[in-house]
């Protein structure tokens, strides 16, 4: 006998793309976590809502050490979404899935179009995240305010206004800001040393290029207030005055 379902629904399932933070600790674990707090103290809500990859590929750890290490986080309160480079004999019931397969996007990928504008008066109350096709780059026609974020990681961000405290900018390309930093930028998030950060007045928060990150307090005074451009070299975040 076959039974006809007459009252059936669908469910709906869709893939979606998200940019997340990724950790990839060193040894030993409480020195690195030591200036993982000195991070989250000089930029709060850093890790606040973002969604956080823990990259293990490198760590010479056990289960315990690992079990350790989240609930580190935990006590941080760092949401870790999924493990990554983990061996089977790592995990264990409790602790986030294993993730396999994320990739940095590469300049090779993205379609040759032209640069997209973000009108003004379009910007979300929080958050700013363009679902299209991959482009080179997006231009945002007015200020980054308080809280929101302007998240692109298939190229470069152009803001036409300043980034205010409080508010980031995350690009997987160039960052150019026709305004005054004071916020939070992070160019070459998806693994491009290349990357470069412009921008017309220096008072940032955090700059960060290919996860490579500096604090507001180790910036030289002299380039405060002033029009900079930074780039990565051996490891290290290199800056000069614009003419």
């Amino acid at each position: 006998m076959t039974k006809v379902l007459t009252d059936a629904r669908s469910i709906r399932i869709k893939g979606r793309s998200f940019l997340a933070v990724v950790l990839s600790p060193d040894l030993p674990l409480d020195e690195w976590l030591t200036r993982l707090d000195d991070l989250a103290s000089r930029s709060a809500g850093f890790f606040l809502g973002r969604p956080v990859v823990l990259d293990v590929t490198d760590l010479d750890i056990d289960r315990g050490q690992l079990k350790e290490l989240l609930t580190a986080f935990a006590d941080r309160n760092v949401s870790i979404m999924g493990i990554e480079g983990a061996r089977p004999s790592l995990l264990g019931p409790g602790m986030p899935p294993a993730l396999k397969g994320g990739r940095p996007v590469s300049k090779d990928s993205m379609a040759k179009e032209p640069a997209v504008e973000v009108p003004a008066g379009k910007l979300s109350p929080e958050v700013i995240r363009e679902v299209r096709p991959p482009l080179q780059s997006i231009i945002v026609r007015e200020p980054i305010r308080s809280g929101q974020s302007v998240i692109f990681p298939e190229g470069d961000v152009t803001v036409i206004g300043s980034v205010a405290s409080g508010a980031e900018v995350i690009a997987g390309g160039s960052v150019h800001i026709y305004g005054t930093l004071r916020g939070r930028v992070m160019a070459g998030s998806v693994g491009n040393s290349s990357a470069r950060i412009f921008c017309r007045k220096l008072d940032a928060e955090l700059l960060a290029i290919d996860g490579i990150y500096q604090v507001a307090e180790n910036m030289a005074a002299s380039l405060k207030g002033q029009p900079v451009q930074l780039w990565l070299e051996n490891d290290t975040i290199m800056a000069e005055k614009l003419a």
